[in-house]
């Protein structure tokens, strides 16, 4: 739970305390740690189940959010675009902006925001791990290519959490209602979908060596720094525009009262920010290489193959390059979010700041990969 007031943000410290355990479960009993094992042995029916769950909450936040009435003394709310009367188009976009249930011995939870954080991004952690003990079982060894993403992607998910307060200012929290977009998205499309990488390579295992983790490593970095360093450039510049490290940027005064930046990181392009996060995603996926591969009788010496413990051979042959349509659809889908994200953005600037927003966009060409898009 999370919100202003008498709620406490506690994502970071649970999830600590939920990894703490599996940590020390798996230090006891090692890759048949009996979470990883049973996450491994029923991926489809744990993925089931999740979009059961996922459509059974959507289903309650409409149907509740029926009782909303003006002046309630709950300053319960429908969601500014959930209530077009449409039932299909209200019940997958959320009609309630910020549905909220109280339990026993719990207290009051904040669904949105409950579901934002917690068991997608939590449950992308797990079966990242569980897909490293499902390599070693298969294979004895553990590979530096599945290491390296799970730990960038569990520390991804871990600085979200730590952040916690900061997405009661994004998008999904401030405008969007709760509704299947998100429960499914929450609980079926992050962990599930984010996870492709590590539960190829778990069957699959490359490794990527020095050299490979150094230019994988350089592009992340690289990533971060731009996505880190131009968000930190516009919150400093929004709370103290004096501060010396901004105080010389460049910017447009406008109508509404606002100053919009045109120099420094934000004068390269008007979202920066998201060049920098979608590079972050492509270490990800490169450690997966030409993806795609058949599982081969014992004794078939493929060319390339690699051997399994029971015997069983792993080989590319003429399945190598298909596996690229799961291992790298996160980047495609990512850049397709954030293209997305930006148009609507662009509508909403453009309805509040008129010609400024047409001036500022004169200025600042390019929408968020300098010289390309």
């Amino acid at each position: 739970m999370c919100a202003f007031g008498e709620l406490t943000c506690v994502a970071f410290s649970s999830s600590m305390f939920t990894l703490a355990i599996c940590a020390a479960g798996t230090y006891s009993q090692g890759a048949e740690f009996p979470l990883w094992t049973f996450i491994a042995d029923n991926y489809t029916q744990i993925l089931t189940a999740n979009i059961l769950i996922a459509f059974s909450l959507a289903i309650f936040v409409y149907v509740r959010s029926f009782s909303v009435k003006p002046g309630n003394p709950e300053f319960r709310e429908l969601a500014a675009g959930g209530h077009t009367g449409n039932l299909i188009y209200d019940f997958y976009i959320g009609r309630e902006l910020n549905p909220r249930v109280t339990l026993p011995l719990i207290g009051e939870i904040d669904i949105k925001e409950f579901m934002e954080l917690r068991p997608g991004l939590l449950g992308w952690i797990l079966l990242d791990c569980a897909f490293v003990a499902k390599q070693y079982r298969l294979h004895g060894y553990v590979t530096d290519s599945i290491v390296f993403i799970t730990i960038i992607q569990s520390l991804y998910v871990l600085d979200g959490h730590f952040m916690e307060p900061a997405v009661l200012t994004t998008m999904d929290i401030v405008t969007d209602g709760f509704g299947y977009m998100l429960s499914f998205g929450d609980l079926v499309w992050v962990p599930f979908m984010y996870t492709q990488q590590t539960r190829y390579l778990a069957v699959h295992p490359q490794t990527l060596g020095t050299t490979g983790l150094v230019g994988i490593g350089a592009v992340l970095l690289a990533g971060f720094t731009i996505f880190r360093l131009s968000n930190l450039q516009k919150n400093i510049f929004r709370t103290n525009p004096n501060d010396p490290r901004v105080a010389h940027l460049k910017y447009i005064e406008t109508k509404a009262g606002t100053r919009l930046l045109i120099s420094g990181w934000w004068g390269i392009a008007r979202h920066i920010n998201y060049f920098g996060d979608w590079l972050q995603a492509w270490p990800y996926s490169l450690p997966t290489g030409m993806a795609g591969y058949q599982i081969l009788s014992a004794g078939t010496k493929a060319a390339g193959a690699v051997t399994m413990l029971d015997g069983r051979e792993v080989a590319q042959g003429e399945a190598r390059g298909w596996g690229i349509i799961f291992t790298y659809f996160y980047v495609l889908y990512f850049a397709v979010l954030l293209v997305h994200r930006d148009g609507r953005d662009d509508e909403k600037c453009t309805r509040k700041y008129g010609e400024d927003w047409e001036k500022y966009k004169k200025i600042v060409r390019w929408k968020i990969i300098p010289y390309v898009y």
